[in-house]
């Protein structure tokens, strides 16, 4: 999976130079003629149709006006803010409050009916415990200095864990064996969490796989990722969340899912580390 899980992002920014480029053509106009119509600089158009600046609306407002394209202008619009969304900083995201990140993806996770959660960091949020939830968002929010609405942010994601019994959703869940030694909230909170991860193997809807320590890996340990049928990929780095809508990057993680998955245990064996893990707790 050598693919930068930011070339979505990139590409889809490239798919709006490029027609910016083609309305430029169409227009007759030079750059040069464009940009002494629109008051800017001639830089900045080369700029535009090279993808290294993204446009702001009113870049695209001006730039369809000038050339006679003003019915380009809507959907140019919109298929400029997709491609921003796709690599945002997790400061810009939580700018709203953490309640506000967690409803964003309400809608897709409604449509979804196979999801798929590699995690290397934290269990996956259908299967978070309130006190888990809690101490991660926490820690999330202080880490990256955003506003601290947790209590609200926990009763939005603990919500959402009706998916788990309503509908026909699926949830194929995988997890390093460090996620569940890393202590990322007091012993308490960690032995509720991890009693709630054995109760949730039981349910019909819930296929949880642990790669051991001890696997021979087929792939390496990656950043956390989740799968949304076959339609959207989201990857969870430090500094941003991504989101990936390219088929053949799709294709990919699709793969790594399946790698890893040949790396795990299930079941009794599954139970056993989780068991373990309690244990150790003392």
């Amino acid at each position: 999976m050598s693919t930068s899980p930011s070339s979505s992002a990139q590409q889809a920014r490239q798919v709006i130079a490029n027609r910016l480029r083609e309305i430029l053509r169409d227009s007759g106009l030079s750059a040069r003629a464009l940009a002494a119509a629109a008051g800017w600089d001639e830089s900045k158009c080369s700029r535009l149709i090279h993808a290294r600046t993204p446009p702001s609306d009113e870049d695209i407002r001006i730039w369809c006006r000038v050339c006679g394209a003003e019915s380009e202008t809507t959907d140019l619009i919109a298929a400029s803010r997709d491609a921003d969304s796709m690599y945002v900083e997790w400061r810009r995201l939580q700018r709203g409050g953490m309640k506000r990140l967690q409803e964003m993806r309400v809608s897709l996770y409604e449509q979804t009916r196979l999801f798929r959660f590699y995690s290397s960091q934290f269990i996956p949020w259908p299967l978070q415990t309130s006190g888990y939830m809690r101490s991660v968002l926490s820690c999330f929010a202080d880490f990256h200095g955003t506003p601290g609405d947790v209590d609200e942010a926990v009763a939005t994601r603990l919500a959402r864990g009706r998916l788990l019994r309503e509908g026909d959703h699926r949830f194929a869940m995988l997890m390093e064996e460090s996620v569940l030694r890393d202590r990322v909230a007091d012993d308490g909170a960690m032995a509720e969490q991890l009693g709630h991860l054995l109760e949730g193997m039981s349910l019909p809807s819930i296929s949880l796989g642990i790669i051991p320590f001890t696997a021979r890996r087929k792939l390496w340990t990656m950043e956390t990722f989740s799968i949304y049928d076959d339609r959207r990929v989201f990857v969870e780095l430090l500094s941003a969340g991504v989101t990936v809508t390219q088929p053949r990057e799709i294709a990919l993680y699709v793969k790594g899912f399946g790698e890893l998955a040949s790396n795990a245990v299930y079941g009794i064996k599954a139970r056993a580390l989780i068991t373990a893990a309690i244990r150790a707790l003392g």
